[in-house]
């Protein structure tokens, strides 16, 4: 009856996930048009500061504000059957990746097709943006946090740190002044541990069977060394998959061939430059979240142990990866609720959200200059994804046209263009 109560939010979910591509600014831009104008699951608001509240845990960002909507809409067993299906295709198809790459000639695919899809998550991030601006900065010091955001943003957009930096900076500047939101005293309710100690739990646990199994050298030792390192990753990795990739590359491509891992550890996980930069760049290429990577990952660790264990490091991989994420946003979003009825919380959520309409400003211009600038690929092909960033705003703004379709015409389109 419970599930039966919210199939049409979960069929939205699942469209969601096969049609969300762009990464966590993307995301947010398909989130907003979905969730918020088509269906009115949460408000404008909601959306914002539960972005805004994301930015600030490690793991996936864009996962976690998901799987917020559905904690709101059916509490914990919703939250997490919103996560399941949200993460479930990117993973699978990434996991299935892991057993093509051995048959595919050239270790390449072909994703020309996809051509206009990054244009097309730019132009939703600029929707996004106009649609939040107008609620989210109102009075000089916002206007002052935008800008700065801005600034921060496309100038430092590769720097892990920027996004929880400039969150946090932005909800200590708007209590400087107590004039606009006064303190009313309402004291917070009682806080519930669970989550937050099953967290901590298995990272402890995780930590001491994986060593445990590399001094011993059990059979089984890459199980547990697979799962304490990907929630490892997942626990403390801020700045999404552009700090995840290099972490993981590090761990399992770099790291291996060091001669001290080699005499002192030779059972160690490891995989070839090659497999991870393709895996790399089909997570890229596909919908949903990018930390599905981790599927990929651990099937590629596990493909010399036979299909079933290949199929086993893949399901660790995603799980391990996501679980951190998943635990960290539903006991600190509780907690954060309770603390946001003190004025100095609801003071730093005005200037967290101008950081967050900053951000998505600032990694507006950043990818647009990153898109067809170089002049090998010519005049046209510029023009078309500037074309196709400015028609996906229209039809936002100014139509009824669901993101999905959105995004097979901008599919129908880069196939038209490249075999044409």
């Amino acid at each position: 009856m419970f599930v039966t109560r919210h199939i049409p939010f979960l069929r939205a979910v699942f469209l969601h996930s096969i049609t969300a591509f762009g990464g966590p600014q993307g995301h947010l831009g398909m989130m907003l048009k979905t969730f918020v104008q088509q269906r009115n699951d949460i408000t404008e608001e909601e959306l914002m500061e539960y972005n805004g509240f994301c930015q600030m845990l490690p793991g996936a960002s864009s996962t976690q504000t998901l799987t917020l909507i559905g904690y709101k809409r059916g509490g914990i067993p919703l939250a997490i059957l919103t996560l399941i299906i949200w993460i479930l295709p990117a993973c699978t198809i990434m996991g299935a990746l892991s057993f093509l790459l051995d048959y595919m000639a050239d270790k390449s695919l072909n994703v020309q097709t996809l051509r206009f899809i990054q244009p097309m998550a730019v132009g939703f991030i600029a929707y996004s943006a106009y649609r939040l601006f107008g609620k989210s900065v109102h009075n000089p010091i916002t206007r002052i946090i935008m800008a700065s955001s801005v600034l921060l943003t496309y100038f430092l957009f590769k720097t892990p740190w920027i996004f929880p930096g400039v969150i946090i900076a932005a909800g200590i500047a708007t209590n400087f002044s107590d004039k606009r939101i006064p303190q009313k005293g309402i004291p917070p309710k009682k806080i519930k541990w669970g989550n937050i100690l099953i967290f901590f739990a298995l990272f402890m646990l995780a930590g001491f069977l994986s060593e445990t199994a590399r001094k011993q050298e059990w059979k089984s030792r890459g199980v547990y060394n697979l799962f304490e390192n990907f929630y490892r990753f997942g626990s403390l990795v801020f700045g999404g998959g552009d700090v995840l990739m290099p972490m993981m590359y590090e761990q399992y491509v770099v790291r291996p061939e060091t001669k001290q891992v080699e005499i002192n550890n030779p059972g160690v996980l490891q995989m070839s430059h090659s497999d991870f930069l393709t895996g790399s760049g089909i997570v890229r290429a596909i919908p949903g979240p990018v930390f599905s990577i981790g599927a990929f990952t651990g099937g590629m660790l596990f493909r010399e142990k036979g299909p079933a264990m290949q199929v086993l490091g893949c399901v660790i991989g995603a799980i391990a990866l996501f679980l951190p994420s998943a635990l960290l946003v539903l006991f600190f979003f509780p907690v954060w609720n309770n603390l946001k009825k003190y004025a100095v919380i609801y003071r730093s959520l005005e200037g967290i959200n101008a950081a967050v309409v900053g951000i998505m400003c600032g990694a507006t211009l950043y990818l647009t200059k990153n898109i067809s600038m170089d002049i090998m690929n010519g005049f046209v092909e510029h023009s078309l994804n500037i074309a196709v960033i400015v028609t996906t705003f229209l039809l936002l703004g100014f139509t009824k046209i669901r993101p999905p379709f959105i995004v097979i015409g901008c599919l129908l389109l880069g196939w038209l263009v490249t075999f044409s």
